[in-house]
C-alpha cells in the first residue's frame, strides 16, 4: 500500500500542547462498526461502562527518563549550542543520542551540558563524541557513570516532547509530571506511552470496582515513534528496535481473563504491539526481546480485542496500526468526525476506544 492512503489533514489549532486537567477530564471517541451509532462521543471517565466484567486492560508502565540536554560544543575556540537526546544506554557511561545539528559533531568533540547552576557535580555533564553516524544518531562517552550518571542526567535533562509540542513550546517542570503515567515504574523510554496519560486513581478504582483488571508490560518507547516514513510504499518501511517485557504472571492473568470469555485491551500502540510480540501462537507466553513489529492492514490480530490510543499523526506508523485494527476507511471517517467536533490530538489530546466487529 502507498503511505499517501494514510494522510490526512489537521488543522494546527487541534494539537494539543498540555493535557487535560484532570487526566481523566479528556474526551473518548468510541468507534465500534457492530453499533447502531459506529462513531459516538464519550468521556474518559465512561470508560468502566464501556468495557464489561471480566475485560482485562494491559498498560504499558515504562517511566520516561528526562532525554533531552542541551549544551556546548568545545573544539579549540570554537563553539556551537548542541541538543541531544539519549535514545539508548550502551553501558554506564555511554549512550546513543539524536543529536541537532549534527553536522557540528564530529568524533573527539567535547560537549559540555549544563550552565552550572545546580550544586555540586549535578551543574554540569561533560560527554566526548565517540562516533557519528548517518542519520543524526551519536555515540557519547560522558565523564561520569552509573548512578552518578544518572543523577546528573535527571538534574540537566528536559523530558522529551514530541516534535510537533517542543517546536510550539520549551518543555517545563510541569511536563515533568505531565508527560509521566500514573503506573510509570521502570526507566528507559524516551517518549510516553501516551493513551495511559488519561488514568487516574479514581479511574483505575472504577474500572475495579466493574470487574475489570489491569494488567502490565513494559516497552521502553524509543525515538522511532516520531519518525516520518520516508518511503512511498509501507512495505518498504523498517521499524526501529524497541526493548518489551512480558512477564509469566501477566501472560497467565491475560490468557485466563481471555479464555473465560474476556476481552484484551491494549492502552496505546506500545502495549498492543508488545502483546502481539508475545503472542504469536494466539496465546500469550513470557516475553523478553526487542521487537521491531510493523502492523498494517492485513495483519491478524491474535491476542488484541480492541485498543484504546490517542489521535495519531497522519502518514504515521500509528496510524497504519490503527487501520489494520479497524480499517483504513473507518478511521478515516472516525478521524473527519474527530476533526469536525474539535477533539485535541496527539500526546497530550483526547482518546479514542477501537471495537472492531468479532
Amino acid at each position: 500500500m502507498r503511505v499517501n492512503a494514510f494522510d490526512f489533514h489537521l488543522p494546527d489549532e487541534l494539537i494539543a500542547l498540555r493535557p487535560a486537567v484532570p487526566r481523566d477530564a479528556a474526551r473518548l471517541l468510541v468507534v465500534d462498526p457492530a453499533r447502531a451509532e459506529p462513531v459516538t462521543d464519550r468521556a474518559i471517565l465512561d470508560l468502566p461502562e464501556l468495557l464489561s466484567p471480566g475485560d482485562a486492560l494491559v498498560f504499558n508502565d515504562t517511566k520516561v527518563i528526562p532525554a533531552e540536554l542541551h549544551g556546548m560544543r568545545a573544539r579549540n575556540n570554537a563553539s556551537a549550542h548542541i541538543s541531544v537526546t539519549l535514545i539508548e544506554r550502551i553501558d554506564d557511561c555511554r549512550w546513543l543520542a539524536l543529536a541537532r545539528p549534527a553536522k557540528r559533531l564530529k568524533p573527539g568533540d567535547r560537549i559540555v551540558f549544563g550552565n552550572g547552576s545546580n550544586v555540586c557535580l549535578l551543574g554540569e555533564v561533560a560527554a566526548t563524541v565517540e562516533a557519528r553516524g548517518e542519520e543524526g544518531e551519536v555515540t557519547l562517552v560522558f565523564d561520569l557513570s552509573g548512578a552518578a550518571l544518572d543523577e546528573a542526567i535527571k538534574a540537566q535533562g528536559a523530558m522529551p516532547l514530541p516534535p510537533y509540542i517542543a517546536s510550539r513550546r520549551a518543555p517545563d517542570d510541569q511536563d515533568r509530571t505531565d508527560y509521566q503515567t500514573l503506573f510509570a515504574r521502570d526507566e528507559g523510554a524516551v517518549a510516553a506511552p501516551t493513551a495511559g496519560l488519561h488514568f487516574t486513581e479514581r479511574l483505575m478504582e472504577a474500572l475495579d470496582a466493574r470487574g475489570i483488571s489491569s494488567h502490565f508490560v513494559t516497552l521502553h518507547v524509543g525515538p522511532g515513534t516520531f519518525l516520518p516514513v520516508k518511503t512511498d510504499r509501507i512495505e518498504d518501511h523498517r521499524m526501529h528496535a524497541e526493548h518489551a517485557e512480558l512477564s509469566e504472571q501477566t501472560a497467565h492473568r491475560v490468557n485466563k481473563a481471555r479464555a473465560a470469555g474476556g476481552r484484551c485491551i491494549p492502552v496505546g500502540t506500545t502495549a498492543l504491539r508488545t502483546l502481539e510480540s508475545a503472542g504469536t501462537s494466539g496465546e500469550l507466553k513470557i516475553f523478553h526481546a526487542d521487537t521491531a513489529i510493523f502492523i498494517t492492514p492485513g495483519y491478524r490480530f491474535r491476542i488484541a480485542d480492541g485498543l484504546m490510543a490517542n489521535f495519531h499523526l497522519p502518514k504515521s506508523t500509528l496510524f497504519m496500526l490503527v487501520s489494520a485494527m479497524m480499517g483504513l476507511e473507518v478511521m478515516k471517517r472516525a478521524y473527519a468526525h474527530a476533526i469536525e467536533k474539535k477533539y485535541r490530538f496527539f500526546s497530550y489530546g483526547d482518546a479514542c476506544l477501537l471495537l472492531p466487529r468479532g
